[in-house]
């Protein structure tokens, strides 16, 4: 049994970033490492995620998710191995899903730990393909934008943890040609050769708009926005009659200090009927059981792949989360803690 550590390391938001997030924003600090009480657990991270919902977070505005606090610890998915146990139904050595990361050492309820199975998956894929940018990629494809068999769908951020999975979900469920946007010619050959997508394109090589009419040249039906901005417009010209648009992020504003550019083609959601929908993953919580379901069943059957990108320490939980906003990572971007 791993002994409790006297103390542990965790990231502090240190300053409010003013557009794009700086090292010396974040701090690293020690922290005593307490012992459970009635009903809770201490779980030693072994792996933590990074987002980008998380660079909102550090913004004092109102939002779906209240604010990072300064000087206080970040937090964020993480997945860990229970040293310390006072609650029925988790026993030392099991390794459970939270949401305490940015940390070594976490003490939470047992209520907002889930149990999971290392020899399933590794445990890692809990953060990503199994996890909340999973489900996001399942439900904002099959139920936000109402995904039917023979659409055309195009996916920005395609090489990301959520767009790679709505490439293949979408062509698993019958879409009638794929297609995504990525930021660099490797990611574009992985889409093609690893994922499956119909085609690709990098979107640093031209206008996108010219790049989106090349690759469907007879329309799309379902946009998955992971970006905003010019991508968006581009894809509201594509959409045909009744499209529909989920709006899960939008990566190209999230360190803007200007009001964007674009689009500026809003107007065609009149004439052409378009659903726009935004979309936070908590409220499809009742799909989660569908979703492990038939995802875990494609990944063994190895009709569906994933990437990480992982990061090894503590020390490197900020570099990693600033190379994710810059899309250093192919697949899901996670930090390992553990040895």
């Amino acid at each position: 049994m791993p002994e409790t550590p006297a103390v542990g390391r965790e990231w502090h938001l240190a300053a409010r970033p003013k557009g794009w997030p700086k090292p010396e924003d974040f701090a690293l600090r020690e922290a005593p490492v307490a012992e459970p009480g009635p009903g809770q657990i201490l779980v030693r991270n072994l792996f933590m995620s990074v987002d980008p919902y998380m660079r909102g977070r550090m913004d004092d505005r109102p939002s779906y998710v209240p604010p990072f606090q300064l000087d206080r610890p970040l937090d964020g998915g993480a997945v860990g191995e229970v040293i310390a146990s006072r609650a029925d139904g988790i026993a030392v050595g099991d390794h459970v899903l939270h949401g305490l990361g940015w940390r070594e050492y976490a003490v939470l309820d047992a209520k907002h730990a889930t149990v999971v199975d290392a020899d399933a998956a590794p445990l890692s894929a809990y953060l990503g393909v199994l996890g909340m940018p999973g489900l996001t990629a399942y439900a904002g494809l099959l139920e936000v934008a109402s995904f039917k068999e023979g659409d055309a769908v195009f996916v920005s951020g395609a090489a990301g943890a959520v767009g790679s999975q709505v490439g293949q979900i979408a062509r698993l469920k019958g879409a009638s040609r794929v297609i995504g946007s990525a930021g660099s010619d490797d990611k574009v050959r992985a889409l093609v050769e690893e994922y499956g997508f119909d085609a690709a394109f990098n979107y640093k090589n031209g206008p996108v708009a010219e790049q989106l009419k090349a690759a469907a040249p007879d329309g799309i039906d379902v946009y998955f926005d992971n970006v905003g901005g010019e991508h968006l417009e581009a894809a509201l010209e594509r959409l045909k009659p009744h499209g529909r648009v989920t709006v899960c992020g939008m990566i190209s504003m999230y360190n803007a200090t200007e009001p964007p550019a674009a689009p500026r083609n809003l107007g065609l959601v009149i004439g052409k009927r378009l659903r726009l929908q935004g979309m936070i993953v908590t409220d499809h919580a009742a799909l989660q059981p569908q979703f492990h379901a038939e995802v875990g069943g494609w990944i063994r059957e190895g009709k569906l792949h994933y990437s990480e990108t992982v990061v090894k320490g503590v020390d490197n939980a900020v570099d990693a989360f600033l190379g994710m906003l810059r899309g250093a990572n192919t697949g899901k971007m996670v930090v390992a803690l553990g040895d």
